[in-house]
């Protein structure tokens, strides 16, 4: 159980009972959790009662204190899932040294188009005949961090297709096989992952691994030849036990326990606290910087590591001793002349783990040189279009960090153009008042000249109705945005009008849009 869980201090217990779902958490002897905590946890165990199985006999309602009634009940719930024959074969698989996965959609020996499933149904039987010559383990990478994620994703994606693989891969904006996208919404999580690797068109998995997801369900595989992580800043604290950098960049570095001694973890040297933190790992590591010659880089290169950094303005790749420029930075597409310096991180991380994974030199150089140039690459994601004679920079900032890096670009744009700057401003509603605040400080330090504050329809999360840009506006007052700078409009495709509809020639407009539908509504209207 503490494996399910992953976060949670103690052996921590749970029991659900037909009559209700009637939650109960027992701890170590040295560990009581508070009422906070097991709130925080119970979410976790729901999916338990929804499977809706014939429970025996349990006690109804195990004191917190009670580890030994609780486990009981958890004992005789694990009897009623108990499945030996999956297990057998997972066992089998092991031996293979083949990643399975179980679910409640049964279970896969496998990956990609090596993978063989099987359903909750065909498990209850006799144990099936397997054709192990025939199954087959794919390259697959996981991505994580804070900001970037989409995009290194996405980057990863078209060098694995580049080098004539047929890539498989999940994010925010859904799941896409092939080229096809066959599931839309957020499947950052294993949900989405599950379907990349269990879908025989897959060559490559490339799977977004978002920090919710590691924290409510784990990771979807227990394998992977490589995981990057692109950074770590100040989001989500307060949720799961996470209150700090150290506390977050802990919980993106559970992707290292999927790395075996033949992967590598691909960790961002220009983030001090998960450099800090990855550098006490005893995984395989490779490490990538805006400067090729940060000293992690330069240490790293001189043991015989993996590296990927800016020199002279030469995107740089160090793989088995060797040196590759894969490119002048300012001319890639992605980097907006070198102005977007989030998204050269991105092309370094993205360039090491495609080398680690052994993808083509030359595919990687030939994706970075074009990535970027059409809208359709990158979607949602510094997507930018020219309205009216004014420039639009359409993205998913989502914290201060991320939106900071977009309004540097756009501070670049306005300084050739000499026009106004206007921002969309919004947040979700789960993040506390003072996350929000510095998302409102982060916005003013750009000095815009109009702001449209927005909710986002979807992510209140338990505030009301334009809450958050109550917040927004008093923090906003509070730096010096004036008032008649400073306009409400709560739905988020209506805001987006209204901020284009104050633009003029010359200005640049930025907009944060979060939601997948507004955002689509939103494309089609421009």
């Amino acid at each position: 159980m503490r494996d399910a869980l992953g976060w949670a201090r103690g052996a921590v217990v749970a029991s659900v009972y037909s009559s209700g779902a009637s939650l109960a958490f027992a701890a170590a002897p040295d560990q009581l959790f508070t009422a906070t905590e097991v709130n925080e946890w119970a979410w976790q165990v729901a999916a338990v009662e929804a499977l809706r199985l014939p429970l025996p006999h349990a006690p109804g309602h195990p004191a917190t204190w009670d580890a030994d009634s609780a486990l009981h009940t958890l004992r005789l719930l694990a009897a009623g899932e108990a499945c030996p024959v999956a297990m057998a074969l997972v066992e089998q698989a092991r031996r293979h040294k083949l990643p399975a996965l179980f679910d409640e959609d049964g279970l896969s020996i496998g990956a990609g188009h090596g993978c063989r499933s099987w359903t909750r149904a065909e498990l209850q039987g006799e144990l099936p005949e397997v054709e192990w010559e025939a199954v087959r383990d794919v390259p697959t990478v996981l991505v994580t961090g804070s900001n970037g994620k989409t995009t290194t994703v996405r980057l990863l994606a078209a060098m694995a297709a580049a080098a004539g693989l047929a890539p498989g891969f999940n994010c925010t904006d859904g799941v896409f096989i092939a080229g096809e996208q066959v599931e839309q919404g957020d499947y950052s999580g294993p949900a989405g992952a599950r379907t990349v690797l269990r879908d025989q068109r897959v060559h490559a998995a490339i799977l977004e691994t978002a920090r919710g997801g590691i924290l409510r369900r784990g990771l979807a595989t227990s394998h992977a030849n490589a995981a990057i992580i692109t950074n770590v800043s100040a989001d989500h604290f307060g949720e799961y036990g996470v209150h700090d950098l150290s506390s977050l960049a802990a919980a993106k570095l559970v992707v290292a326990r999927a790395i075996g001694s033949d992967g590598v973890l691909v960790v961002n040297a220009d983030d001090g606290v998960l450099s800090t933190e990855a550098a006490t790992l005893d995984c395989p590591l490779a490490w990538f910087s805006l400067d090729a010659l940060h000293p992690i880089l330069a240490s790293h290169r001189k043991s015989g590591g993996a590296t990927c950094g800016i020199a002279d303005g030469i995107l740089t790749l160090h793989v088995s001793g060797v040196d590759h420029a894969l490119g002048t930075v300012g001319a890639m597409p992605l980097t907006f002349g070198g102005a977007a310096t989030y998204n050269i991180a991105n092309v370094a991380g993205a360039a090491l783990a495609a080398a680690c994974i052994g993808l083509p030199i030359e595919a990687i150089a030939r994706v970075l040189s074009n990535f970027g140039a059409v809208r359709t690459d990158n979607p949602g994601r510094l997507e930018r279009w020219q309205v009216g004679g004014s420039q639009v920079l359409l993205d998913y900032a989502h914290n201060p960090e991320g939106l900071t890096g977009l309004l540097a670009v756009a501070a670049d744009i306005r300084a050739r153009s000499g026009g106004r700057l206007g921002l969309l401003l919004g947040q979700a509603g789960n993040r506390d008042e003072e996350a929000i605040r510095a998302l409102a400080r982060s916005a003013a330090s750009a000095r815009p000249d109009f702001i449209v504050l927005k909710d986002l329809e979807g992510y209140l999360r338990g505030r009301e109705v334009g809450e958050v840009p109550a917040i927004l506006h008093s923090e906003l007052a509070l730096r010096g945005i004036a008032e008649s700078s400073l306009l409400t409009v709560l739905p988020e495709v209506a805001a987006a009008q209204a901020m284009l509809a104050w633009a003029r020639p010359g200005d640049v407009i930025v907009l944060p849009v979060h939601s997948l539908a507004a955002r689509a509504a939103l494309v089609d209207w421009l």
